[in-house]
């Protein structure tokens, strides 16, 4: 590998040849700041906070994009760099509605931690009078471009992780602003709902749809029997909110903190992980004996089924009939747990903690409501899970560990791994095989589809029957995976799509992470990693080993894939037209 080696403030680095000053920077242990820069996704060099002296240079060097050279020396906090910030985040203050206080981002917010660094007077250039510019008609978010920077991140990661591309900048001169095109309203778009640009916006301009208030009030109505389960991906997400290092599962804290808050019953969504795959995999194997339409494609990302509806809708009888975990889990409750319990499905009040806003989406679709009412009421983000717990004042860090309730509370390792790209595919590729050849896995784990790569391939012997399979996230490599199917490049018979890239570790509802931090460390593989350990070190490491699952078979449902599964558990698309 060829390197270079430059000064950074009088500190000589030596970096791979092709590097920015930016991660050259970070090499020599010296953080430039950011506000537009993305790794990957977005490097425009326009915001300006990055930049730097080069010795030499006539002007301002943007370490995000410029590039190192042998023996170079450059300056990143000289009293010029120092003031040429300050002024630029004073000028990006005169038409930011400073409602700091108030504000969703309050304290989690990139620009106003740089104001804060940068000794920043916000009245200097300011205006009191700046009046929100609010746009609420999707059902996940709300954008509330007086807040906006026009830094492009959300725009960047629309258009070059997720295909979409429903918004950008619009407008020229002062007039700039972030839009869909012709103004249209977000929810009269293909916006899938993924969240990601919520999940990279560095200031309040974008935030998910805040559901807490309905949950606030169902918890104090005495009428409603309240219950509520988080996804496989929360719990190597939700520390973050509190401090803890990136990837800390924090499950038995979370449970706890569940319980303070006032819920009837804490159940696990990896539990309706389980029963998905059961479903599924029987799904895969009728298509695959009974001549069905293949490839099987997943139908547990509501964001990557949406996309199918609008961008690929020849592809949709190709989805798996299954609900997701999260709607089987609502399913379920007001179906066999309502029974069983003896209370009336309208009595029940259901949400589900997701690392995913097109969960919003979901709940709201036809054909999820198996006991004639909605299967989930309320979905929140992991975002709004820390919120409810900071406002009841609950410490996290001093909760005591506890397991969740029992019917609902027992799940494989096959159902923890759903929360990361590949492990939809694994659980099901555990089951699939055992059920096929009756012999038991030696080796549980099917390393060809971890990691995180865009797209990842491998074949299975079945008995004699080949079994090609693909795992893609991030819908940008769903469409050129899909792509390839069309033109008769590639042939799969199972695949696994995940809307967010890396899977639901990555999804929009996941807490906040500076760009500083986004740049650096990969936060796909970090959460990643608290699933697949959680998975190791279990005894029940497949889903159809669970004795919950097999009791709902056998008290319930009769069988995988019967009449009364296929009622309760599997539902329907729509093909969407689109305007932009």
């Amino acid at each position: 590998m060829n390197t270079v080696t430059l000064k950074i403030n009088g500190t000589e680095v030596t970096v791979p040849q092709g590097s920015t000053i930016l991660e050259a920077a970070k090499a020599a242990g010296i953080r430039i700041p950011t506000l537009c820069y993305l790794k990957d996704i977005n490097a425009i060099g326009a915001c300006r906070m990055c930049v730097v002296e080069v010795k030499g240079a006539r002007a301002f060097a943007a370490a995000c994009v410029y590039p190192v050279t042998e023996g170079m020396e450059v300056f990143t906090n000289t009293p010029k760099i120092r003031t040429a910030r300050k002024a630029t985040l004073e000028l990006m203050l005169s038409n930011h509605r400073t409602d700091c206080l108030s504000c969703a981002r309050s304290t989690n917010c990139e620009l106003q931690t740089l104001c804060r660094e940068y000794n920043v007077d916000m009245n200097k250039y300011g205006s009191d009078g700046l009046k929100p510019d609010i746009e609420a008609s999707a059902p996940h978010l709300v954008r509330d471009n007086s807040k906006c920077i026009l830094c492009r991140r959300c725009v960047a990661v629309c258009k070059e992780n997720q295909h979409v591309g429903v918004i950008g900048a619009v407008e020229r001169g002062y007039d700039t602003h972030i839009a869909s095109p012709f103004d249209l309203p977000l929810g009269e778009t293909a916006c899938v709902n993924c969240g990601q640009c919520i999940a990279v916006c560095p200031t309040g301009a974008i935030t998910e749809r805040d559901d807490t208030d309905k949950v606030w009030e169902a918890l104090s109505d005495p009428s409603k029997h309240v219950v509520v389960a988080p996804a496989p991906s929360v719990r190597a997400q939700l520390g973050e909110e509190f401090g803890l290092p990136i990837g800390t599962n924090v499950e038995g804290k979370m449970v706890s903190a569940l319980r303070k808050l006032g819920f009837a019953k804490v159940f696990d969504v990896d539990t309706a992980a389980d029963l998905t795959i059961l479903e599924e995999g029987t799904e895969l194997l009728e298509r695959l004996n009974n001549g069905g339409k293949l490839p099987l494609i997943t139908s547990c990302s509501p964001g990557w089924v949406k996309f199918c509806e609008y961008y690929y809708p020849e592809f949709i009888d190709n989805i798996s009939s299954c609900k997701s975990p999260q709607q089987m889990y609502g399913a379920m409750m007001k179906t066999y747990y309502a029974e069983k319990m003896g209370i009336d499905p309208k009595d029940m009040f259901v949400v589900s903690i997701m690392p995913c806003t097109a969960k919003k989406f979901e709940i709201e679709r036809e054909d999820q409501n198996a006991s004639g009412y909605p299967d989930v009421d309320v979905s929140l983000t992991t975002r709004e899970l820390a919120a409810m717990i900071k406002k009841a004042g609950i410490v996290f860090e001093d909760l005591s560990d506890e397991t969740f309730d029992p019917a609902f509370g027992i799940a494989s390792g096959a159902g923890h791994i759903f929360g990361a790209t590949g492990g939809v595919m694994e659980a099901a590729l555990r089951t699939v095989y055992e059920v096929v050849t009756g012999k038991t896995l030696e080796k549980v784990e099917f390393t060809e589809v971890r990691g995180v790569e865009g797209v990842k391939e491998a074949e299975y012997d079945l008995n004699g029957t080949k079994v090609r399979v693909a795992v893609t996230s991030g819908l940008e490599n769903a469409s050129k995976l899909l792509d390839k199917i069309k033109s008769g490049e590639a042939d799969y018979q199972f695949i696994e799509v995940m809307a967010c890239p890396g899977g639901c570790v990555n999804g929009g509802g996941q807490p906040h992470q500076p760009g500083y931090v986004r740049n650096f460390i990969d936060l796909r593989a970090e959460r990643a990693k608290a699933l697949y350990k959680e998975d190791a070190g279990m005894a029940l490491r497949k889903s159809h080993e669970n004795p919950v699952i097999k009791e709902l078979y056998d008290t319930y449902l009769e069988k995988p894939g019967s009449h009364k599964a296929h009622e309760i558990l599997h539902t329907t698309y729509v093909k969407r037209d689109r305007k932009v």
